[in-house]
């Protein structure tokens, strides 16, 4: 499964919409039901703390995508599989410790390499490095609404995958909607379009969400501070006419 995987993640380094939608068939039944049910959460909920789950992978599929094509760029064509597999752990637990972080490089290095590309030639690495640090620091910025951009794209076609994987014990109808890949990519983008617009604009942030939490908070300590002293002056009212 993980040498199919792989091999079907090669897919995603070039223009090829049916390799990028074939993916699925790495996944068995299981796999497919799993992904559908997490790219549904990261959705609704992928920008807060659930953001890592979407961080983590996205940086170890930067790393094992274009890793290589940096290797080369700068020369580590002999160690190209040791250098990709180091990034990919490496950005995958930045991903998953430091979501900003993983941002910075998951923006950054496709950043860096059109710039790179721009530059071309023997000044590859002039136009690779500013672009790398420019959009990264640019998408670690704006986090909070990259990762509601990320975190959605990355579960709409996790969802259409898993889909696309929990429906192939059923025959022709997994592999047909397969067959057609810009609907399978354009349903993913509306679903994409829909848990950006819910979480950036229908959820509340994790700010506001921290607000409300603490206002709960002081509403519930008032309550029991009032309770308190009408449970001290009934007891003061009972005492004193007990005295008298």
């Amino acid at each position: 499964m993980t040498t199919g995987l792989l091999q079907s993640l090669e897919a995603y380094q070039r223009f090829d919409p049916p390799g990028w939608i074939d993916v699925y068939r790495a996944f068995p039944f299981w796999a497919g039901l799993c992904g559908a049910a997490l790219g549904l959460l990261m959705l609704m909920f992928g920008n807060g703390r659930l953001f890592r789950l979407a961080a983590g992978p996205l940086g170890a599929l930067v790393a094992v995508l274009w890793a290589p094509l940096v290797a080369a760029k700068l020369g580590l064509t002999a160690n190209a599989g040791q250098v990709t597999l180091g990034a990919a752990i490496a950005l995958g637990g930045l991903g998953f410790m430091f979501p900003p972080g993983g941002l910075f490089f998951i923006v950054g290095v496709p950043g860096g390499l059109i710039a790179g590309e721009l530059v071309g030639g023997s000044d590859w690495m002039l136009g690779f490095f500013p672009g790398l640090l420019v959009t990264g620091a640019l998408a670690a910025a704006a986090h909070r609404f990259l990762g509601a951009i990320a975190s959605a794209a990355f579960g709409g076609w996790l969802l259409i995958l898993g889909l696309l994987s929990a429906l192939s014990p059923l025959g022709s109808l997994s592999a047909s909607l397969a067959g057609q890949p810009w609907g399978c990519i354009i349903a993913a983008g509306l679903f994409a379009i829909a848990g950006a617009v819910f979480q950036l604009f229908v959820r509340l942030s994790p700010d506001q969400r921290a607000r409300v939490a603490d206002e709960k908070r002081r509403g519930k300590k008032r309550r029991s501070e009032q309770k308190a002293m009408e449970d001290r002056w009934a007891n003061y009212s009972k005492n004193k006419g007990l005295d008298t």
